[in-house]
């Protein structure tokens, strides 16, 4: 996830079992555009030993296929084009969930991406821009083409976060495509996990928001997959790995403000799992300083009580809790 999920992140997430693959911040990519330094630092200082997909957003077909090229002169494991990003200021630009709304210009991105990319090529998609019906023009396409893997989100791009999601739509993409397909969208525990996995028949699984709330759930899955006993973190464990992601999030130079603003990106999606009533959101997004944002972290977590960290249902908008958050 843009913003979210940099290479401070990988490594605190990798000190709690970490996911098997590491995608990377997606590369915006124009006419003239240059490899973001801070992204291209996750593939060349790659802190956790697993592979790495390189992620590009984008439509201009001279750009990409130049970008690709570029990118598999680095460690990576696969390029990725991303067809999900549901943002309005990356739609609007007709780029990530925005090109759904054209599928002859899909196929014709993948075709020129196919023929440059010499490692894996992968695709993340969602069902549709607003409606899903679109999906069963895409499936052919990205058959077509050959792909290495393809992540389905399921839901549209104009459902962003708010619907349930559509499995039955990602089971559909798993029998119909000759390649693996990765599920994505609202696995927030090991159990969902496994029952994801066991109605739409995917190949694995993308986890992004859950992670941030919960740097565990990946150990956990490999646990209940396994039939070993499922780790649960203590409050006062969830409040160290507050205080982890807090160092992990310093850069030279940020001021304690804006470390703190950093900090309540991450926690917005921690806030979910917390307590059910919107308090501890509603009074982390109003600290100013780290004294203030560790007072009311501990308030709500120094203690020894079970948490599964799975998100409650609380009274708030999502669009704000989401606020930060491109996909």
């Amino acid at each position: 996830m843009q913003d979210v999920t940099d290479l401070p992140f990988w490594g605190l997430m990798n000190r709690y079992g970490g996911a098997d693959t590491y995608y990377t911040e997606y590369f915006r990519v124009h006419a003239d555009s240059r490899l973001e330094k801070w992204i291209l630092k996750s593939i060349t200082h790659n802190p956790t030993g697993r592979p790495v997909v390189a992620q590009m957003i984008g439509n201009d077909i001279p750009a990409l296929v130049r970008t690709a090229r570029e990118l598999q002169n680095h460690p990576i494991a696969a390029v990725d084009l991303n067809l999900g990003c549901p943002a309005p200021i990356v739609y609007r630009k007709c780029a990530g969930g925005g090109l759904l709304r054209e599928p002859q210009r899909v196929d014709a991105i993948l075709g020129a991406l196919r023929d440059v990319v010499k490692v894996k090529f992968t695709v993340k998609t969602r069902i549709g821009f607003d409606d899903p019906a679109v999906f069963d023009e895409l499936l052919p396409i990205f058959s077509r083409h050959s792909l290495d893997l393809l992540t389905v989100h399921g839901r549209t791009v104009a459902e962003r976060y708010r619907s349930a999601v559509h499995y039955d739509i990602i089971a559909h993409a798993v029998a119909a495509l000759p390649f693996p397909v990765l599920a994505n969208g609202n696995i927030s525990s090991p159990a969902k996990a496994l029952e994801v996995l066991a109605t739409t028949g995917a190949h694995g699984l993308m986890i992004g928001r859950a992670a941030i709330r919960n740097p565990w759930i990946f150990e956990q899955i490999r646990q209940q997959q396994n039939g070993k006993p499922v780790f649960q973190p203590r409050g006062h464990e969830v409040l160290d790995y507050v205080r982890a992601l807090y160092s992990s999030a310093a850069s030279p130079g940020i001021t304690e403000g804006q470390q703190v603003q950093k900090m309540k990106k991450y926690l917005n999606f921690l806030a979910l799992g917390v307590e059910p009533t919107g308090r501890f959101l509603h009074d982390i997004r109003r600290v100013a300083t780290e004294a203030e944002l560790f007072n009311i972290c501990t308030l709500h977590l120094a203690h020894d009580d079970f948490m599964p960290l799975e998100p409650f249902a609380i009274p708030f908008r999502e669009n704000d809790v989401l606020a930060g958050e491109h996909a």
